[in-house]
């Protein structure tokens, strides 16, 4: 180890090709360049910090652990933060580095980004941020803000204990919420868990809910239409209403996801029910809307084409005002534990969302609050912004009730008419 250097060494080790009775390269296929040896002195420590010079397996031996200013013994070979940063914006950041000496890694990496920002990239996606001492993100994206102040930058945290510190002190402007809401949501559907469960996921990260990016697919999980989830696309449809409508957080829509891509294909390395990220690979679902180039979804079936509009009608939502800014309220329900129900309001307008996770028809009473009333305003002018369901609110001295009755995996949006024009 050395501060200045990028990589860990194993002084007088050569690196060794991990060997396992149940993997053959390429499958076992021949090429006159897989003779199990790789020309490697000395040998680095792999990306997931292994440091035998013939690592496991399923070690990260593909790559190669950078250093970053920690240590063999985990101790930092840089500033730590002050305890008062994590308040201050991205300049404050920028200025607190501008006389620290800091490992050559963190100068490289800087360079980098700042070369793509000025080739026009809109911001950057890292994995497995959490790897990675946050000072070194306050240090980088403190610097890209300082060039591109609109850059986009998400990462991988799956530690919920550490999402503040990458949000408030690395600068972080989105994380996705996998462990918590994604999670949960997932159990729901399988009906593992009841659909209020979902309040509690959210309620952790309720404070940092606009920088929590909620999805529902992504390149790590697995497809929804995939057996091993749902088995069907159409189970989608009330996870991603809630999901998209629940908070302030932003949404992820990943290709395919709308036209139910199941991941089914047998690509190599990759397993079925994920879409592979290491194979070249076809995806048959995305394929049928791209259609040759025409991107038209001329090739979809009729269930594709309408899971698409579906999708389509949930994110035009995005755009009112109390999806964008509106504080979220649970709505009292009874008679089922499969649906999910909650208010989102912001200034004149209120939105009530109920959402079905069940196979089956479920009728449900809701009782509302006279604030509630109040806030979704006329009563008679009650409209559904996503499906066609009639409601008619019956109201009384402390409030009102209205019953409604929702299809398998369908959903209401309701708002006062006047309210939405």
């Amino acid at each position: 180890y050395d501060k200045n250097n990028n990589f860990y060494y194993v002084p007088g080790k050569s690196f060794q090709v991990p060997t396992d009775v149940n993997y053959q390269v390429l499958g076992g296929n021949a090429h006159p360049l897989a003779d199990g040896f790789f020309d490697e002195n000395p040998a680095k420590w792999t990306g997931n910090g292994a440091r035998a010079p013939k690592p496991d397996i399923n070690d990260w031996y593909e790559t190669v652990k950078v250093s970053y200013g920690v240590k063999p013994d985990g101790s930092y070979d840089f500033p730590t933060l002050p305890k008062n940063i994590e308040t201050k914006d991205y300049r404050v950041h920028y200025a607190f580095w501008q006389d620290k000496e800091l490992p050559n890694s963190w100068y490289k990496f800087r360079d980098i980004a700042l070369f793509w920002l000025d080739k026009g990239v809109d911001g950057f996606r890292y994995d497995m941020a959490e790897m990675v001492p946050v000072e070194f993100w306050s240090f980088l994206n403190s610097s890209i803000k300082m060039q591109k102040p609109d850059a986009f930058l998400l990462a991988e945290v799956y530690n919920p204990k550490m999402y503040r510190a990458y949000i408030h002190q690395g600068k972080m402007d989105f994380l996705y919420d996998k462990v918590g809401f994604y999670d949960t949501l997932k159990a729901i559907m399988k009906s593992k868990q009841p659909a209020n469960t979902i309040f509690d996921a959210h309620k952790t990260v309720a404070d940092i809910e606009q920088h929590m990016l909620h999805f529902l697919e992504n390149h790590d999980e697995q497809r929804i239409a995939s057996p091993d989830f749902a088995g069907n696309a159409v189970w989608g449809k009330p996870a991603m209403v809630v999901s998209n409508l629940i908070s302030r957080a932003p949404s992820l829509l990943y290709f395919g996801q709308d036209v139910g891509e199941d991941g089914s294909e047998n690509a190599g390395f990759g397993s079925p029910t994920r879409t592979s990220i290491f194979d070249y690979i076809g995806v048959p679902a995305h394929q049928a809307w791209m259609n040759n180039g025409k991107f038209d979804g001329a090739k979809l079936t009729n269930e594709q084409a309408a899971l698409r509009e579906y999708y389509k009608a949930i994110m035009a939502l995005n755009s009112l005002p109390a999806v964008v800014g509106g504080d979220m309220q649970k709505l009292n329900l009874t008679g089922s534990d499969r649906i999910v129900g909650f208010s989102r309001t912001l200034g004149q307008q209120t939105i009530l969302v109920l959402s079905n996770f069940s196979e089956q028809t479920q009728s449900i009473s809701v009782d509302l609050s006279q604030e509630q009333v109040t806030k979704l305003g006329e009563t008679s002018l009650i409209v559904d912004l996503l499906e066609q369901h009639q409601v008619e609110l019956k109201t009384h001295s402390q409030g009102a009730t209205f019953n409604l009755t929702l299809d398998a995996f369908s959903s209401a949006v309701l708002t006062n008419k006047a309210n939405n024009e």
